[in-house]
């Protein structure tokens, strides 16, 4: 995973680069090779300012702290899920959210040895308006945009194993409304 994101990263920081950032996905295997995705993300090469390069991206080479969103200081994946899946956290680091990544991936959490339940694996590319995006008839479109859409179908067709919690398809109120309209 170290090895991918710096390697993506290095792809979107190269000189002349039009690449918005990177697309990434954590992910299961099942054994008929159909990919289970556990949380879709991305890390823009911009930073909420729009001109300076993300801190997300800035040393990735060297620093793990923020690591494409992936760093193990609170407030990134990895510090999140340790604070939930070991003790020794304070309380008020331990984000819900994250307690639910321990318990979809651990078999045990929180404990000093956290064992996953199955192998997890990572997928990341480097994300620019031409890249081939999930939604032809959309042809070309933001990174932003396709995380969005990732997840959306993502939830749609795995909702009790994906671990996003902003972009995803909840029930609505009115989901019996076209049956309803189809009756009369």
């Amino acid at each position: 995973m170290e090895g991918l994101i710096r390697k993506v990263a290095s792809t979107v920081m190269q000189e002349g680069s039009r690449s918005e950032g990177m697309l990434y996905m954590m992910h299961w295997r099942e054994n008929s090779g159909r990919i289970v995705p556990l949380y879709i993300g991305r890390a823009g090469k911009y930073g909420k300012g729009g001109g300076n390069i993300s801190a997300n991206l800035l040393g990735i080479e060297t620093d793990m702290s923020k690591f494409a969103r992936w760093g193990s200081g609170y407030a990134y994946h990895i510090g999140d899920l340790s604070a939930a899946a070991c003790p020794g956290h304070a309380s008020e680091k331990v984000v819900q959210k994250y307690r639910r990544w321990a318990q979809r991936l651990f078999s045990d959490a929180p404990t000093l040895t956290p064992t996953l339940r199955r192998p997890v694996y990572f997928w990341a590319t480097a994300w620019t308006p031409d890249s081939y995006n999930i939604w032809n008839d959309f042809g070309s479109c933001f990174l932003s945009f396709e995380e969005y859409l990732l997840i959306g179908v993502a939830s749609e067709l795995f909702p009790d194993v994906l671990l996003n919690n902003e972009g995803v398809n909840w029930p609505s109120p009115h989901a019996e409304l076209p049956t309803l309209l189809a009756e009369q």
